[in-house]
């Protein structure tokens, strides 16, 4: 395993970064979402490839600029975050959401697969709370879905 990466600093992605944000993207994929069809996780890679190199997303970088870490954030909405597996649970994910909370001027939601006990824990620990569910993803996907968010200044 590698050391823990000198965090930088959270910066802005920019065009050069779509490879890197793949990358990390389907590398947590693989360590998380066990759950996912083959076919399903096909799918919504082919989907997210033509999205997410070019979304604005924030990056964590480690002291060289490399992305170790990336989320995106909409209108309050904690729409993906996601890191590299080599770098999980060394603070990478909780430095990014304190980012998002920083330009939140309400409460901070997120939808979480219900079958990624990880993912739950993780936002639990911050102090999410669970606002609800459904039967399926937002593409529609057979993968229940767990809504929580984070009360303004409650993260632990």
């Amino acid at each position: 395993m590698p050391q823990t990466p000198f965090i930088s600093r959270i910066r802005k992605s920019n065009s050069g970064d779509g490879q890197r944000v793949m990358e990390i993207w389907r590398d947590a994929v693989q360590e998380t979402h066990l759950f996912l069809k083959a076919k399903d996780r096909f799918e919504i890679e082919k989907s997210l490839s033509d999205f997410l190199p070019m979304a604005s997303l924030w990056l964590a970088v480690d002291d060289s600029d490399n992305a170790i870490g990336f989320m995106l954030c909409s209108h309050n909405h904690l729409e993906a975050l996601f890191i590299d597996p080599h770098f999980m649970g060394q603070g990478i994910g909780r430095r990014l959401v304190q980012q998002a909370i920083s330009f939140c001027n309400d409460i901070l939601s997120v939808d979480v697969n219900e079958e990624n006990s990880q993912a739950l824990g993780f936002y639990r620990h911050l102090g999410f709370i669970e606002t609800g569910r459904s039967k399926t993803d937002r593409q529609g996907y057979p993968y229940p879905l767990i809504f929580m968010h984070l009360p303004r200044n409650i993260l632990k």
